[in-house]
């Protein structure tokens, strides 16, 4: 790899390959001290103009474990509030020498962009609509590791899938793996122009979960929805909420997933999302050792 900007070109047996340094690197999360030197003198930028939580720290933890040093920008508190251009920025923190870039943005095609001005590598983190790979790669870890297999599983994801950047990913991802999958929603928030990736679209909740090996629950992204696309919180729970009754349509056990932020009780019964069958925390665990690969492949492969 030379950047992680998506899953264009990728086969099985990379992700695999990806996926046993993902276990690796579990090993060294799981020792007394969780680091190694791997990529000691090497610098990682975390370049963020939307907020985060789980994949900011995941990815600054992922370097720091791998003892590279980080630089953290905010857009918030940074030139660009003094109307400096994002190609000036970017620009700036290559001249200090940055191996890694990883950036979020609200607009699709940034970490694309960042990629044609800099020699450094690139990951994106989430671009608009468009694509978030890390995440379909720690929730494509978290699913093999529950399964054990992914070739032929169905798996379901349901929610707000026209805005979800990670349902695109995971679509494209999950594919590649051999999976099955199903997007289910209402109809205002499906695509409108079929599945993504070849992923099957309805907006028939039972026919989604029906069999299913697992569940994934996408958040209602409020902030990208215009007024009037949905009618409510509670139309939206009483048609498609994620609930015992609902569940109790896929095979038994299924696990059920959330990459967050979560709207508890919303997409996702409260109870459901703490009990024995949620991946909830195993995801945010499994995004550390996943990222801290993605850097390690990515850095020492063009080292290589």
């Amino acid at each position: 790899m030379r950047h992680l900007l998506d899953f264009s070109g990728w086969d099985r047996a990379e992700v695999e390959a990806l996926f046993a340094t993902a276990r690796a690197m579990k090993e060294v999360l799981s020792r007394p001290i969780k680091q190694v030197p791997a990529l000691k003198g090497r610098t990682v930028a975390t370049v963020f103009f939307e907020p985060s939580t789980r994949t900011r720290i995941s990815f600054e933890l992922a370097a720091k474990r791998l003892g590279a040093d980080v630089v953290s920008f905010s857009a918030q508190s940074s030139s660009l509030k003094k109307g400096e251009s994002l190609k000036d920025t970017v620009l700036t923190l290559a001249a200090y020498g940055v191996d890694a870039f990883v950036v979020r943005a609200d607009a699709a095609g940034v970490p694309h962009q960042v990629s044609r001005w800099v020699e450094a590598a690139v990951i994106n983190a989430g671009d608009g609509w468009r694509a978030h790979p890390t995440q379909a790669l720690l929730d494509a870890f978290t699913l093999n590791e529950a399964l054990e297999e992914l070739q032929g599983k169905k798996i379901a994801i349901v929610g707000d899938i026209l805005h979800s950047r990670v349902a695109r990913s995971n679509a494209e991802l999950l594919g590649i793996l051999g999976a099955e999958v199903w997007l289910a929603g209402p109809p205002p928030l499906l695509p409108r122009r079929g599945g993504f990736f070849g992923a099957r679209v309805t907006a028939n909740l039972e026919q989604a979960l029906a069999g299913a090996d697992a569940v994934m629950v996408l958040r209602i992204q409020k902030e990208r929805i215009p007024g009037g696309l949905l009618a409510s919180e509670a139309d939206y729970r009483a048609g498609y909420q994620i609930t015992e009754e609902r569940l109790s349509l896929s095979k038994p056990g299924a696990p059920i997933l959330h990459p967050g932020p979560m709207n508890r009780d919303v997409e996702l019964e409260g109870t459901l999302a703490d009990g024995p069958r949620s991946l909830v925390l195993a995801q945010v665990e499994n995004g550390q050792a996943v990222r801290m690969a993605v850097l390690y492949h990515l850095l020492l492969g063009r080292a290589a």
